[in-house]
């Protein structure tokens, strides 16, 4: 071959490679544009893409394996599936957060539905199981649960628990019931009744759990309808107020505000009865009407207005004010105005004639003053006997044949709405009729105006003064001063408040006592108590003061932290100089180590600004170990 030939095919050869090698290179680079685009476009930027040939290397870690699949299906598209090299990885499992474990309870007089979510582990039936066991009315209980396959959440046992107890004693209820948070919505007979629901919920409610409560109670049939309003320098108050709707008690407080002062917003009790739709109409006008006359006294007893005014109103303000009243008031009531007449100046000292009744907190009820004769001392006495008891009356009466007619209507009046009272007095003279006491029922003021203004007669003046105090409510099942330390001395005598020794940490096994004990003093933070620490003689007497006034402050401390309120208790140590035992035997020490709780004062006698002596009573509750 000729040297010339020879050149020409090595030139054309070279030329042949090379741009094979060129066409290669574009095509990787081609390839790599194509496929990266296309990812990108898809929202998978993390995927590194290299071509080497025909192979696409795919690399990079995948949130999970779903992802990393498409992306080898998007490639898989664009190329052959064949040229693609998976070097992916999947991002280990993230740990599955556990579902919300609710359950919601609904019992009405079909019976009791379970609806939601529970633990697999806590049982299913056996959680229905329970409830149809707690049904005290043969309830039929429809299972529509479901379970999860998850740990019991921590405070899940305890809400349910409470949740099943309170839905047996509650019969028109929904209870919706997670591990931190229990919400009760149900129907009460009455608002007395509302009142205890929400006292004993409250009380049974473990410490975990956030109580949500949404009782309601039927409104109250009034009757008579009753308002009754004094202004007085100014300064307004409400013995009773009655009202149809929410509207309609806005509208009279409202009202009773721009006429005078209030000393603090009063209530008005939402009940059904109003003799028109025009009450609070009416109340305002009237209530402006006695601004108007400068003070006095308003009294509505359903339709029928009467309105007193002081002395101190000029007969012409007095016509003009009583004009106006009777033009603009509605046409169903009916006005009575009364002009006091002015008070005369007589010479030397005027006789008072006047009865009183008194009725002490122990029940003893003394009756003193005037009645016409002694055929009405003999009614008055009957009446007051059948009433507060044979041996609770005392009865120390004069006759007086001056008296006015009505006066035996308004003694009797009296005494029937003392009786009403827990402890109070009664005071009947020519003017008026003054009732004052203490009771412990919240609406007591409304119902005892709504009494006296039955009985008496439309131009007889009434005042009534009634404190509420929540020691007497019954409905609260709040206990005594001397049944809370009762109980509490129960609760110790059942089980030790234990110590770690030589320590003022309260042992573990401890943490029922103190929670039962917690659970009584929340009804009882108008209790003075003292925790007194006691300890043994071993040891330096100074060590052992020392300690036990730091394990009083322990049990006060734990008691604070089960939310009770601790301004009536007070932490003292004693050390070893009270023992109740000889310290000279291991049975000995142990009982005098010990804390106790001490009855400072009587709550009710200070509650009701009663002087008393101070009775200090010592409990035999006890704690162990030095």
């Amino acid at each position: 071959m000729k040297p010339k030939t020879i050149v020409a095919f090595l030139i054309a050869a070279g030329a042949a490679v090379g741009g094979a090698w060129l066409s290669a290179g574009w095509i990787e680079t081609r390839s790599a544009q194509v496929v990266r685009s296309i990812l990108i476009d898809d929202g998978h930027d993390w995927v590194d893409v290299n071509v080497d040939g025909l192979q696409v290397l795919l690399s990079g870690t995948a949130p999970d394996e779903a992802t990393r699949y498409r992306v080898v299906s998007a490639v898989g598209r664009t190329v052959d599936p064949d040229r693609i090299v998976d070097d992916m990885g999947v991002m280990a499992r993230a740990q599955i957060e556990p579902p919300r474990f609710t359950v919601e309870m609904l019992r009405n007089d079909a019976g009791v539905s379970l609806i939601g979510l529970v633990p697999a582990e806590a049982g299913r039936e056996a959680f229905t199981a329970t409830i149809e066991n707690l049904m005290t009315d043969d309830s039929e209980v429809t299972d529509m649960l479901e379970t999860a396959a998850f740990p019991t959440p921590r405070g899940w046992d305890a809400a349910i628990r409470f949740a099943t107890q309170s839905l047996n004693d509650l019969p028109k209820s929904k209870i919706s019931v997670s591990a931190d948070r229990v919400e009760i919505t149900a129907i009460s007979d009455s608002p007395q009744d509302k009142r205890r629901i929400e006292s004993e919920l409250a009380r049974r409610a473990p410490a975990s759990v956030r109580l949500v409560l949404n009782i309601t109670a039927p409104r109250p049939v009034i009757s008579p309808f009753t308002l009754r309003y004094e202004l007085n320098d100014g300064a307004g108050s409400f013995d009773a107020c009655s009202a149809d709707t929410e509207k309609t008690r806005d509208e009279i407080l409202s009202a009773a505000a721009a006429a005078g002062t209030l000393p603090e917003r009063p209530t008005c009790l939402i009940g059904l009865g109003v003799p028109s739709p025009n009450w609070s109409k009416a109340v305002g006008i009237a209530l402006e009407g006695l601004k108007a006359m400068g003070g006095g006294s308003l009294t509505f007893s359903d339709a029928d207005i009467t309105i007193v005014a002081p002395e101190t109103t000029s007969q012409a303000v007095f016509d003009r004010v009583v004009g106006d009243l009777d033009a603009t008031l509605p046409e169903v009531f009916s006005l009575n105005a009364i002009l006091t007449e002015k008070t005369e100046v007589a010479s030397g000292e005027e006789e008072v004639r006047e009865f009183t009744a008194t009725r002490s907190p122990e029940g003893s009820l003394q009756l003193r003053g005037r009645l016409p004769d002694d055929g009405v001392e003999t009614i008055v006495g009957s009446f007051a006997r059948a009433k507060f008891g044979s041996e609770q009356v005392y009865l120390a009466t004069r006759d007086d044949e001056t008296l006015p007619a009505d006066w035996p209507v308004r003694v009797l009046a009296g005494l029937e709405a003392l009786s009403l009272l827990d402890h109070g007095s009664v005071l009947v003279n020519e003017e008026t009729l003054e009732l004052r006491g203490v009771s412990g029922n919240k609406t007591a003021s409304d119902d005892l105006s709504q009494l006296l203004s039955n009985k008496l007669s439309g131009t007889d003046q009434f005042e009534v003064s009634v404190r509420y105090d929540e020691l007497l409510d019954k409905t609260l099942n709040i206990p005594t001063p001397q049944e809370c330390v009762d109980r509490i001395n129960k609760i110790l005598a059942a089980g030790k408040i234990a110590f770690e020794p030589s320590s003022a940490e309260i042992s573990g096994s401890a943490d029922a006592t103190i929670e039962a004990i917690a659970n009584i003093a929340q009804q009882c933070d108008r209790v003075q108590m003292e925790i007194g620490g006691h300890t043994d003689s071993q040891g330096r007497e100074i060590m052992n003061e020392e300690l036990s006034q730091q394990r009083a402050d322990a049990v006060l401390l734990a008691l604070q932290q089960r939310r009770v309120r601790t301004r009536n208790f007070s932490a003292k140590g004693y050390g070893e100089a009270v023992p109740i035992a000889d310290n000279g035997s291991e049975a000995g020490r142990e009982a005098n180590r010990r804390i106790e709780f001490k009855l400072l004062t009587d709550a009710r006698a200070a509650a009701t600004d009663e002087t008393s002596e101070d009775d200090t009573t010592q409990t035999e509750g006890e704690s162990e170990q030095n």
